[in-house]
This record gives C-alpha cells, structure tokens and sequence, in this order.
C-alpha cells in the first residue's frame, strides 16, 4: 500500500533534494524534528519507495537544470505590513527568492521544485497563508541568460 507524504515528508524530502548529505540533526532544526525523528522518517521513506536511492549531481556546467522553477506574484492585505507572510515564505524551502514590488502585486517569489505536483503544493501553501489575498503563478519554460 503507498502511504500518502504528508507535510512534514514533503519539507524532509525538499532540503534532501537540495543537500542529501545534511546531517540529520541539522535537518532536524530544519523541520522542527528531534535528530531520531528525522532519522527514522527517512528510514521509512526509503522503505516506502519516496526515496529510492543516492547520487551524485553535477555542477551546472555540465548538466541541465532538472528543477522546475516558477514565479508566483502574491498580493497581500495589508500592503505595507504582512511579516507574518514573509516570516511564512522563509520557512518553504522551495522559495528561493522573494523580492518586493511596486504595482500591482507585492511580492514576486522564485520557486524550484522537482515536480509541478511539488510547485502546485507549494502554491496552495502559499495562498493559504493569513494575509496572502491573491496569487499568480507562472511557470518558467527556459532561460535566456
């Protein structure tokens, strides 16, 4: 039977996708676990197939890029205030970049994830959060420098 990741699972899985080699206690500190817990999470994702095996990644130069990155406008309530929103986007390790703006929305959020699935998830955490009013999410198709 596949076990459903929840939350917690998904945070565990998202910093071992940025550094698999993080130790768990720091991890732990991460995610808010006891060094035990987090060990044995990933003793069970690793039984349970979400985590299938180790590797090595190469350096940009000599691979493509296997993230998928988006950018998320939020429009929050309280325009000039909202540091709960911003307090919450730190703690999403997907959320690489979060900048304030003028116009229309007030932030703009570079996310990379491993999947859409992962992005879409991020997303609906995201507009969830107490003073987030609306979003727009665009996903990126290349770079160009």
């Amino acid at each position: 039977m596949k076990r459903i990741l929840d939350p917690l699972d998904e945070r565990i899985l998202a910093e071992l996708t940025a550094n698999a080699r993080i130790a768990h206690v720091e991890l732990g500190a991460k995610v808010n676990l006891s060094r035990n817990a987090v060990r044995q999470r990933i003793e069970r994702l690793e039984r349970d197939g979400a985590i299938q095996g180790y590797t090595v990644l190469l350096g940009d130069s000599r691979r493509p890029s296997s993230l998928i990155s988006a950018v998320i406008f939020v429009y929050r309530y309280d325009r000039m205030r909202g540091e709960e929103v911003l307090a919450a986007l730190r703690s999403l390790p997907e959320v690489v970049q979060c900048e304030v703006l003028s116009g229309e929305f007030d932030l703009m959020l570079r996310v990379n994830a491993a999947s859409p699935e992962r992005v879409h998830l991020v997303w609906k955490e995201i507009s969830a959060m107490p003073g987030v009013e609306n979003t727009v999410t665009s996903f990126v198709l290349s770079a160009v420098f």
